[in-house]
C-alpha cells in the first residue's frame, strides 16, 4: 500500500518485541488504527511499526496524512525530531537522532540554497543565519552545539559499522554494544 523508504525507516527506533506486541494489543483492542500514518510523496515516513499491524490486520481502517517537505533532507530532519519528541530513548539512539538530524538540515540548507556541493554551503551558514544549525539544534534539545557535532560524528561512525557489519545499528543503539 505505501512505499517504504530504507532510509527513512532505519530512523526509527525498533520497538523490543513486549512493546510490539503491546501496540498490537492496543490497536486490535480500539479494532483500528487510531494515529494517521504520515506520508510524503506516498513515501510512509511515520508509522512503520502500525503499518506491520496493518498488513498483519488489513481489516483495520485507518488514516493518512500527507506532509510536504522541501527535500528529502527536511523530510529526515522531521523523521528524527519527531523520534526525538515521541520515544523514550536510549542515550546512543537519541545521540544518533541528532547526528543526523544535523547533518540532513546542514544539507536541505545547500540543497535549497541551489548549492549542488551542500557540506561547502553550510559552511558558511552561520554568516547568512543568526544562529548556527548545531546551535539551533542543540538548544531546541536541551544540549551545546558541540554535542549535537559530536552526535552527528557518532551517527557517521555508527553508518559506517553498520556497512562494514550488518546488525550492528541495532547492537550499537540498543546500548548492548559499546562504541
Amino acid at each position: 500500500m505505501f512505499k517504504i523508504d530504507i532510509e527513512f525507516q532505519s530512523y526509527i527506533p525498533p520497538l523490543t518485541k513486549e512493546e510490539f506486541e503491546q501496540l498490537k494489543e492496543n490497536i486490535l483492542h480500539d479494532g483500528a488504527i487510531i494515529s494517521p500514518f504520515i506520508l510524503w510523496n506516498g513515501i510512509l515516513i511515520d508509522g512503520h511499526n502500525r503499518y506491520r499491524i496493518l498488513q498483519e490486520h488489513p481489516e483495520l481502517p485507518y488514516s493518512t496524512h500527507e506532509m510536504t517537505f522541501a527535500d528529502r533532507f527536511d523530510a529526515i530532519s522531521w523523521i528524527c525530531k519527531n523520534q526525538l519528541g515521541r520515544r523514550n530513548l536510549t542515550p546512543e539512539q537519541k545521540k544518533y537522532l541528532l547526528g543526523k538530524q544535523y547533518e540532513a538540515e546542514k544539507r536541505s540548507v545547500g540543497a535549497r540554497k541551489g548549492n549542488s556541493n551542500a557540506k561547502q554551503c553550510v559552511q558558511n551558514e552561520h554568516i547568512v543565519s543568526p544562529e548556527r544549525t548545531c546551535d539551533r539544534i542543540a538548544r531546541e534539545n536541551n544540549t551545546s552545539g558541540s554535542y549535537v557535532r559530536r552526535a552527528a560524528n557518532f551517527a557517521k561512525a555508527v553508518d559506517a559499522a553498520e556497512e562494514a557489519v550488518p546488525g550492528t545499528r541495532n547492537e550499537i543503539l540498543s546500548g548492548k554494544f559499546k562504541v
